[in-house]
């Protein structure tokens, strides 16, 4: 650890500043009254496109993209870049429906995509459903925040013996997180998102124009991973994509970007915008984020060519790719400037943890708490449900960490992609269309559910020597093909999904079971800031279904 005291106290300093932030947040843009979820939950609903652009970049683009992407570069090749197209093509799919649930979700006093479900399909059944889905998807997530932190901490000599020892700056750290959130609410990764994108940008551009120059220039760093890849026996390694990955690559880049903006944290950034023209300015702008998570990827190969070892994994003869760049940059840069490199992922960590955190607490709060346990909930003890919630969901997170392998974290959360996924019927396709019967969706969501999880219990994963829940590459040839390849398992989970709803829906109109009353209204989908409806459904106490 001495050899690395610079960094230490370089990455301390610039996490306490953003702490500091935090706490400062609450008086941030001077809120009406925090006790009250559109206030701590979406703060005020009142972001403009520059705080919007950070606040969805930051929430997007994790501590866990800046180390896990690069990763999967440096051990896989091109299959890693699958990132990349995955999230061009998320922003034009997604450019008309979160206009649309903006809109709809500010006429109505909707807080989460439950809420619009539950009034769009007058189902509880099917708004608790998409919660608990919500949920369950989003914690996994929120622990792969810690396994960025935990990679710099593990490359600067912040190790223990016991795990306690070993975890305890990353206890410490959501500690700190979960004080600031608490008080903040979404206010304080907005206003930390300003720092966190801003040391990501910089440190990123002097390392891809820096390390080239220092490791003999772009030919020689492909040329390395060229020669790394033509002797591994992986049929899916190297740097251009094959026969054996290419479907695997395609299905899992459509996949991802289905799934990216269904996740609540993603739809929370959105919902906190003050008026459709600051979604359509970030949708257009947000592909910025892309060409910097390119220039991330990159990093894989560098490293690669740098000569770069991953540190030990937990599991005896295991490596941990995780920490391929942070070690990186702990070798080819001064000490002061890795220290600040350290700093961007783990405040990169805090930013997207925090959002979140309070995703999963509104949807508790508002889809669980208020819908089954008190429907007399007041907007004060809305927002202190969900602030306390807030604090179970970081401390189940940080649970996963000590408890679990943080391999088998990383493929949790694979896991929670294709959970998500089966939200889309119901919340995008909703956003245009009523047609599929809320008991389709219902069937459709259960099978789904059930042939993703087979087929994700069927996956072993080779490195880890575990039999089942091992990734998200199913091969084809359980389905009988004579082929090596794999398909991404939500892509073939949410087809199906879609397509038993469809069946069920004919089945349940040709006995005519009844469907429920809409409880939105074509124009509800186009509304504005400025709409008189929307100040009453921000000042109505039960603003779901208020506008029926």
């Amino acid at each position: 650890m001495s050899d690395h005291i610079t960094e230490i106290v370089v990455f301390t300093v610039l996490f306490l500043i953003v702490s500091g932030m935090g706490f400062v947040a609450a008086r941030w843009r001077a809120p009406q009254d925090m006790a009250h979820l559109d206030e701590w939950g979406l703060g005020g609903r009142s972001f403009g496109g520059w705080i919007t652009w950070f606040l969805v970049g930051g929430d997007l683009y994790t501590a866990y993209t800046f180390v896990a992407v690069p990763a999967l570069i440096f051990g896989a090749g091109a299959a890693g870049f699958f990132a990349v197209p995955y999230t061009v093509v998320i922003y034009p799919l997604f450019f008309l429906i979160l206009i649309r649930l903006w809109s709809v979700s500010h006429r109505h006093g909707f807080v989460t995509p439950a809420d619009f479900v539950r009034t769009r399909f007058d189902s509880p059944t099917l708004a608790l459903l998409v919660a608990i889905t919500g949920i369950v998807a989003t914690m996994p997530y929120i622990a792969l925040q810690l396994v960025g932190i935990e990679a710099v901490l593990k490359t600067m000599g912040v190790t223990g013996e016991s795990a306690l020892a070993r975890h305890a700056p990353i206890i410490v750290a959501f500690a700190i997180l979960a004080a600031y959130t608490y008080q903040s609410g979404l206010r304080a990764p907005a206003l930390i998102a300003f720092v966190k994108d801003t040391l990501i940008y910089i440190v990123i551009l002097v390392a891809v124009l820096y390390l080239p120059y220092k490791l003999g220039g772009w030919s020689t760093i492909f040329d390395d991973a060229n020669a790394k890849f033509q002797a591994s026996a992986a049929p899916g390694d190297g740097i251009i994509l094959n026969a054996n990955n290419q479907l695997q690559y395609v299905t899992l880049a459509l996949g991802s970007a289905l799934a990216l903006f269904l996740y609540p944290h993603s739809i929370t950034g959105v919902l906190a915008s003050k008026n459709r023209n600051v979604i359509k300015r970030n949708m257009s702008a947000l592909p910025a984020y892309s060409l910097l998570l390119g220039l991330i990827a990159l990093l894989g190969y560098m490293a690669i060519s740098a000569g770069v070892k991953p540190l030990p994994g937990t599991n005896a003869g295991s490596v941990d790719n995780n920490t391929v760049v942070p070690l990186l940059f702990d070798q080819q840069f001064p000490a002061w400037f890795t220290g600040v490199a350290f700093a961007a992922i783990g405040i990169g960590a805090l930013v997207p943890a925090a959002i979140m955190s309070i995703a999963a607490a509104n949807l508790f709060t508002r889809n669980i708490y208020k819908e089954y346990l008190r429907k007399d909930a007041t907007p004060a003890q809305e927002a202190n449900v969900s602030k306390i919630t807030s604090l179970v969901v970081k401390v189940g997170a940080v649970a996963c960490i000590i408890f679990l392998d943080p391999q088998f974290s990383i493929d949790l959360q694979l896991i929670g992609g294709v959970i998500i996924l089966q939200t889309a019927p119901a919340v995008a396709l909703g956003l245009y269309t009523r047609w599929l019967h809320r008991g389709g969706l219902i069937a459709g969501w259960a099978a789904g559910m059930a042939l993703g999880m087979w087929m994700l219990y069927q996956i072993p994963n080779a490195a880890t020597g575990r039999k089942h829940f091992g990734g998200s590459a199913f091969p084809l040839a359980e389905f009988g093909v004579d082929t090596k390849r794999t398909i991404y398992v939500g892509f073939i989970a949410v087809a199906v999904n879609l397509l038993v709803a469809v069946l069920a829906t004919l089945i349940l109109r040709a006995v005519k079971t009844p469907e429920g009353v809409d409880g939105t209204t074509p124009d509800d989908y186009f509304a504005d800031e400025g709409d008189p409806r929307l100040e009453k459904a921000r000042t109505t106490p039960d603003a779901i279904g208020s506008s029926t």
